[in-house]
């Protein structure tokens, strides 16, 4: 069973097309207003495209303007942010829900139930009504509920965006664990869901694809803005020289390239922040062989847990916070930026 949409919703300005062959998981990644959860919408039914259509396995999700099949019967499981359990039902009943609804026996809805709970780790809560569950507990329990109704697709809308930091990491191993050969579609605006949870990634960019493929190679090479700055990297952009790239401003910039690139081509760079040094423009040391030297206006000061990301008009660096004072940085402050050949990636673009 595979998953294809083709789809455009004109008042928000969403163009897509996507396939998804059959147990697996795509991540789809994008800025608050992208449409990740329009497209999420259009499966689930809770959206009307304009114009398109879609197919999950050999049923026609719509196939506009005459085919639209009402979301009760598409066999899809939507797992929002919040919960939204039954505060009236104990929690084994919230799992038995869907298996029920289903018309499946008590019987055989009470050991769905307790097969999910326990897949979900969260059998201990079963007795428990939603009121009496921490943020973390709940979203188990909302997981389960929608994997007992064995859903032929499941999306879920950035399902750990609402859990505290604590809880995030176990429900994200639950989920991993859960999704393995399952089809789904997850939203989320972490590098790390995609990393643990997907097999292809989607960068969805002003309601287009930006860019899609395999997880690694996407975020790994990045060749959207946005990509790179969701994986913490710059990314540039421009020409191949014999040392390296000529980016699109003008600057030379020394790197080796990871894959064959002719000479003139256009090429994509990556350079992360914490191989960037920030110096005084007046100091006298000689730079390391290899070293791309640049010089920079500091914009902006931004704490990173033990770290500060000095951001400029032109490369951002990760620095201590005694190179600040040191430096006596800030807004307007001229710096040299100065990062090794070897740690910028070079890559078809």
């Amino acid at each position: 069973m595979s998953l294809h949409l083709e789809a455009t919703v004109t008042e928000r300005g969403v163009d897509v097309a996507l396939d998804l062959a059959d147990g697996q998981t795509v991540a789809v990644l994008g800025p608050n207003g992208a449409g990740k959860s329009t497209v999420l919408g259009m499966l689930a039914g809770l959206v009307r495209p304009d114009t398109g259509h879609a197919t999950l396995g050999q049923d026609t999700l719509f196939d506009l303007p005459w085919v639209w099949t009402p979301p009760h019967r598409r066999g899809i499981a939507l797992l929002a942010q919040e919960p939204l359990l039954f505060p009236h039902l104990s929690v084994r009943h919230n799992v038995e829900f869907g298996p029920r609804t289903g018309r499946a026996s008590r019987a055989d809805a009470r050991a769905a139930a307790e097969r999910w709970l326990e897949e979900a780790d969260a059998a201990e809560f079963a007795d428990r009504r939603p009121s009496e569950l921490s943020g973390g507990q709940a979203q188990r329990v909302a997981i389960a509920r929608a994997l007992a109704a064995e859903p032929r697709l499941l999306l879920l809308d950035e399902p750990l965006s609402a859990l505290d930091v604590s809880v995030t990491s176990s429900v994200r191993q639950m989920l991993a664990r859960v999704l393995a050969d399952r089809t789904a579609v997850v939203v989320s605006h972490d590098a790390l869901d995609a990393y643990l949870l997907a097999d292809s990634v989607i960068v969805l960019h002003d309601g287009r694809i930006a860019e899609q493929g395999p997880t690694r190679s996407v975020l790994e090479r990045p060749r959207h803005p946005f990509t790179a700055e969701l994986t913490g990297v710059t990314l540039l952009t421009g020409r191949r020289t014999a040392s390296g790239l000529l980016t699109d401003e003008g600057t030379p910039i020394a790197a080796s390239a990871v894959e064959p690139v002719a000479p003139d081509e256009r090429v994509a760079a990556i350079v992360g922040p914490a191989e960037v040094r920030v110096e005084s423009i007046h100091t006298r040391e000689p730079s390391a062989t290899g070293d791309n030297r640049l010089r920079a206006i500091v914009r902006d000061l931004e704490p990173r847990g033990d770290l500060v990301r000095v951001r400029t008009d032109s490369l951002p660096a990760l620095v201590p916070p005694g190179v600040v004072a040191e430096l006596s940085l800030g807004p307007g402050v001229a710096v040299t930026l100065a990062f090794p050949a070897s740690s910028v990636t070079l890559y078809r673009a």
